[in-house]
């Protein structure tokens, strides 16, 4: 499915604006009810992210619960992103991209050295970039707090035989999604590193992240 709905913000009203180099975590809070763009500046970038609830981070993201509720496995506008206990998280209320994978999981040491070579156990992942934000933040979380994720920007498609094939982007240089939070939550990134598949066409770049609504002090 891919539906595009294009934003009504400007982004000369936002709140806070953010742009995260290629390769590089990042941990945020997002208030309810601000809003969150993710624009993907150069194309062909995938954002490695997981939600958490920001007043009890043993409720998360759950590609489960979030796959069976909307009955489809990519994300797109419309789409609402259900936690573990079966709660809306963020909805994505505009997409210029038009869907987002939900099932290729974030690259690791263990993965990269499957998938690639033994020698590429050691090069940058997601699952470093996620536990070196969250030990910079120092907020009692850890690698047992790592759930699977959703890939913006990434494009996965499922295979005739149930399997899973890692393709080119459908992104853009400036296409965007938005999600508009529904409860307090963490927002953890990784602007993926990964140079041995086409989701960031062998070259990390970086992204933008903007953020409208209420004010976190009002």
């Amino acid at each position: 499915m891919h539906t595009l709905r294009e934003s009504t913000l400007d982004p000369a009203a936002a709140l806070a604006i953010h742009d995260l180099p290629a390769g590089e975590p990042w941990l945020h809070e997002v208030k309810r009810g601000q809003t969150l763009r993710i624009v993907d500046l150069e194309g062909n970038q995938a954002v490695d992210t997981i939600f958490y609830n920001a007043a009890d981070t043993a409720e998360s993201y759950s590609v489960t619960d979030t796959l069976q509720r909307q009955g489809g496995i990519y994300l797109s506008a419309g789409s609402v992103l259900y936690s573990n206990r079966g709660r809306p998280m963020l909805a994505i209320v505009a997409d210029t991209c038009g869907r987002h994978d939900t099932l290729g999981g974030a690259c690791a040491a263990e993965s990269n050295t499957v998938r690639y070579a033994l020698q590429k156990k050691f090069m940058h992942s997601c699952r470093d970039n996620y536990l070196l934000a969250l030990a910079r933040a120092d907020i009692g979380m850890d690698k047992r707090d790592l759930v699977p994720n959703v890939n913006f920007f990434m494009n996965v498609p499922v295979t005739e035989g149930g399997g899973l094939s890692f393709e080119d982007g459908l992104s853009a240089p400036g296409k965007y999604v938005e999600l508009r939070a529904e409860m307090d939550v963490l927002v953890l990134v990784s602007n993926c590193p990964q140079l041995n598949n086409p989701c960031n066409a062998y070259n990390p770049t970086p992204v933008r992240f903007v953020i409208w609504g209420t004010s976190p002090s009002a």
